[in-house]
């Protein structure tokens, strides 16, 4: 079984990427545009506020009619934020995302913020964990038949 830590070594670039509370919803989403991201965490003095969603700004910004160059994050970010930690396993964090319908989950080691995994990740780690055993049975397989 896979746990979130291996799963953050094997990402290109593990950095986290924030925005402040007070930053505009435009600065956001030029971040997450310029970092092919979907979700940033909200900070404020090393402290995590909230996350901000492409979700978030579909459903608090476009759908609403709101400016984006307007309306800080604060008013539109999601408040409570669910998070892992290194030693979860993949399949936990799947099944908190399934259950609380979450695409991104930030990684805490104690009060340290030490990255960030999305569905995209799990389901990466997942496909590469089925392929390995799918080998490993074929080569067994192929091993009894000779």
């Amino acid at each position: 079984m896979t746990v979130v830590a291996e799963i953050l070594k094997a990402k290109p670039d593990a950095t986290v990427q924030t925005i402040a509370p007070d930053a505009s919803v435009l600065e956001a989403l030029r971040t997450m545009a310029d970092k092919h991201i979907g979700a940033l965490l909200v900070v404020q003095n090393g402290h995590i506020e909230g996350i901000f969603t492409e979700r978030d700004y579909a459903r608090k910004i476009a759908l609403m009619g709101r400016s984006s160059a307007d309306t800080p994050m604060r008013e539109v970010m999601t408040r409570s934020v669910m998070f892992v930690h290194p030693t979860q396993t993949s399949e936990a964090c799947m099944q908190l995302m399934t259950d609380k319908r979450l695409r991104h989950l930030p990684v805490m080691d104690g009060e340290q913020l030490v990255g960030m995994i999305s569905i995209g990740d799990l389901v990466a780690d997942i496909i590469s964990e089925q392929k390995f055993i799918i080998e490993q049975m074929t080569h067994y397989i192929g091993g009894n038949v000779r």
